[in-house]
């Protein structure tokens, strides 16, 4: 039987790029969105995959949603990829409560809705992949960006701590922090702005979402069984 992925913010981005991926792999591929529904519809059709919409940032919704992935497969998510992600930027001297808020949920708060939900099924199975999305700029901060920052920083203790607690029950936990990534996001980036980002950047280059894609696979991988609690940065050679 086919193992069961399941990726948040799966139909747009670096997420329908992983989607895409996996199915290719050979899993049954669940993915989430939450508001964009002619863009999920056009994802189904074009993939064939499944798409399935809920608020990754509500516990309960998070709650409903896995329920009616785990009823359409007849199956409990082997694979979880927690990759549903917003920005909301800003400096922290202007930055509205509401904008720090939605982010932490958004990016950081989902990942503990979604584990929390397929963690006990995985234990009891003694199998279970958790891939966490991060981000470089959750490695070495960002200007106007303290909110995205912060979640995208809380990503990789997140994933060291759960690694820790469930590495003797067949779950490896990991994460992949992106660095700059050719998406319709940063393909808007003014030209000479982008042109700085990319002297920064040793190899010279944005990374693609195939790239980032690739990399998850491999974490989701019987090949990667030894590997949990680390973050493998796909960033071009960018650091501090």
């Amino acid at each position: 039987m086919k193992k069961t992925a399941l990726v948040t913010g799966g139909t747009r981005g670096i997420g329908s790029g992983i989607s895409k991926a996996l199915q290719a792999a050979g899993y049954e591929v669940a993915a989430n969105y939450n508001k964009d529904k002619a863009t999920a519809d056009k994802f189904h059709e074009e993939t064939g995959i499944s798409v399935f919409s809920w608020d990754v940032s509500n516990f309960d919704d998070c709650q409903r949603g896995i329920e009616e992935v785990c009823n359409h497969f007849g199956k409990s998510v082997d694979i979880l990829v927690n990759n549903a992600g917003i920005t909301k930027d800003s400096m922290l001297h202007k930055m509205p409560v509401e904008d720090w808020i939605k982010v932490i949920n958004t990016n950081l708060n989902s990942a503990f809705f979604m584990s929390r939900l397929v963690i006990p099924t995985m234990r009891d199975q003694k199998f279970g992949r958790i891939i966490n999305i991060s981000s470089v700029n959750g490695v070495k901060g960002q200007v106007g960006q303290t909110n995205y920052s912060a979640a995208k920083a809380g990503i990789i203790g997140f994933t060291k701590a759960l690694a820790l607690e469930c590495a003797n029950k067949g779950i490896t936990v990991n994460a992949v922090a992106p660095g700059y990534i050719a998406t319709d996001m940063t393909n808007a980036i003014r030209e000479d702005i982008r042109e700085k980002i990319t002297q920064g950047i040793p190899v010279g280059r944005f990374g693609n979402i195939e790239e980032i894609a690739q990399a998850v696979v491999f974490l989701a991988s019987d090949g990667a069984s030894f590997i949990t609690g680390t973050t493998l940065n796909v960033n071009g050679g960018q650091y501090l």
